[in-house]
């Protein structure tokens, strides 16, 4: 983004409300200006500044820019991520998902889309699912993991999601862009939940009958 620091000047109120999802503590809120400067426009209606999160626990700083045409936030550093409950998900499965959802935040979403795959490598392999390649690890999956069965069939696109980002011989999707990384991310979610989530949250209820 293209914009001179010294062709900007200080904004009077009324100050732009900034709302989001916190990086830090992952909860939506409506980040607004603190302190005496609420932020700095250029001739072009561009803001750029600073807000803080509302939660008195996080107040985590966040820098934003802003288009005032449009009402839009363009880019806000950390950048806003997709949530995500991690109960219950062992660290190696975690780790991969938390990357993916870093690259799709940086707008690198061909490594997410791989990072992706990683996930299903990583979940493969902590419920021990055999084979001689991923292919075959999903397929094995079914006798190591209770999934619907509309999980365990949009497995293997996900695979193929990660495949199509890693190479260029074949290509099953148009692209991998933004759109195709969040539902993979999205979808991925599902999986984890019903692996990793639906059990602990079945005994939590049964734990609430009388004896």
């Amino acid at each position: 983004m293209d914009f001179k620091i010294q062709s900007c000047q200080v904004m009077n109120p009324p100050s732009v409300v900034v709302k989001m999802r916190c990086p830090v503590c992952h909860q939506r809120g409506t980040f607004e200006a603190f302190g005496t400067t609420d932020g700095f426009v250029n001739p072009d209606g561009v803001i750029v500044g600073q807000r803080r999160c509302p939660d008195p626990s996080c107040g985590a700083l966040v820098f934003f820019v802003f288009k005032s045409s449009t009402g839009n936030l363009m880019i806000s550093y950390p950048p806003e991520r997709i949530d995500f409950d991690a109960t219950n998900i062992p660290a190696s499965v975690l780790k991969a998902l938390e990357e993916a959802i870093a690259c799709h935040a940086s707008n690198c979403f061909i490594a997410a889309a791989i990072m992706v795959r990683k996930t299903l490598e990583e979940l493969c392999a902590e419920r021990g699912a055999k084979g001689d390649n991923l292919k075959a690890h999903i397929k094995g999956l079914s006798s190591k993991a209770v999934l619907p069965g509309e999980l365990l069939d949009g497995l293997d696109d996900l695979r193929l999601l990660g495949n199509d980002a890693a190479h260029i011989e074949s290509k099953e999707f148009d692209t991998i862009g933004k759109e195709e990384v969040e539902v993979g991310i999205e979808f991925a979610k599902e999986v984890l939940k019903a692996v990793y989530q639906y059990s602990a949250l079945l005994n939590r209820l049964r734990a609430l009958k009388k004896p």
